[in-house]
């Protein structure tokens, strides 16, 4: 299948890319600039020159040269909500793929540190987080596209982790370096469900395959309370844990870092499981616990 990703260079479109191309794909991917381009054609990756601002003519003229799409950029709302509705628009009616990742932030819940008891199957309702409305509104565009001739899908995953992640794990060896402490927020009872970065790719590339248009598909493995990541961090580094205010987390991890480790935000893969089969293989984040990369992070600037 020639497969075109935007996105193509980041944490998770750089992992989508390298493993559809190792299971025998053409994949192409957008490079926003020379040096984005030379890494990607490294990688066995075709560079497409475009953006998702003045050249997005470029990326939709990718999009329709190809059999499948894969929108996996962490761009600016007005970009990303211009670019879904320009790709859906010229992918009306031609019977090619589209497949949307978002994330289980749509539906987090601000719980200030705290525990939720709430689960959300692919197809429960919830209240939309306001700061992700854009991303929510994204993910209906590209749904409504399935009744307008677009074999088109939405891949929901918990927090991702795996080689060169920046989530929560990283975030609390981060903690040590600006407190000396593994901090958590609140109780830190609060919890992200989690899935490996590789189980993503291997659902992308199931939906790939046997997705059906309009196909809502969750990806999640596992979870572990922040107090707990704290903890396994505070071992590894010879430190103690520490318990801070919202308004200490954002002086250590800014104000969107906060809100995201005081948060909860927990899913099931009911639908991703029965109609594709997925079935995740990392489901213990703790074997990243040691690793020299996020050790450096505990380490405080000179």
């Amino acid at each position: 299948m020639n497969v075109f990703i935007i996105g193509a260079t980041g944490f998770v479109g750089g992992h989508l890319a390298r493993h559809l191309a190792d299971e025998g794909h053409a994949v192409s991917g957008l490079a926003r600039t020379d040096t984005a381009a030379t890494t990607l054609r490294q990688q066995g990756i075709t560079p497409i020159a475009a953006d998702l601002n003045a050249r997005r003519p470029a990326a939709i003229g990718a999009a329709l040269a190809a059999d499948a799409v894969i929108y996996a950029a962490q761009a600016e709302p007005e970009q990303e909500t211009a670019t879904v509705a320009d790709l859906t628009r010229a992918l009306a009616d031609t019977g090619k793929t589209l497949v949307f990742l978002s994330g289980s932030g749509v539906l987090m819940q601000r719980t200030q540190g705290a525990w939720s008891p709430d689960v959300f199957a692919e197809d429960d309702a919830f209240v939309t987080e306001p700061l992700a409305e854009f991303r929510k509104d994204a993910e209906d565009t590209v749904m409504a596209s399935a009744a307008h001739g677009v074999r088109a899908m939405v891949i929901r995953p918990g927090q991702i982790w795996g080689p060169g992640d920046h989530g929560h794990m990283a975030m609390t060896y981060q903690s040590v370096a600006a407190l000396g402490a593994a901090a958590y927020v609140g109780d830190g009872l609060a919890v992200y469900s989690h899935v490996h970065i590789d189980d993503v790719a291997h659902l992308f590339s199931l939906a790939l395959v046997k997705g059906r248009a309009g196909g809502l598909y969750h990806s999640v493995a596992g979870e572990a309370p922040n107090r707990w990541i704290a903890e396994k961090v505070a071992e590894d580094v010879g430190v103690k844990t520490r318990s801070v205010t919202l308004q200490e987390a954002e002086e250590v991890w800014g104000p969107f870092g906060a809100l995201i480790l005081a948060a909860s935000s927990r899913i099931r893969a009911t639908t991703a499981q029965q109609e594709l089969g997925w079935q995740p293989q990392h489901a213990d984040m703790f074997t990243m616990i040691g690793d020299q990369r996020l050790r450096d992070m505990a380490i405080p600037a000179r």
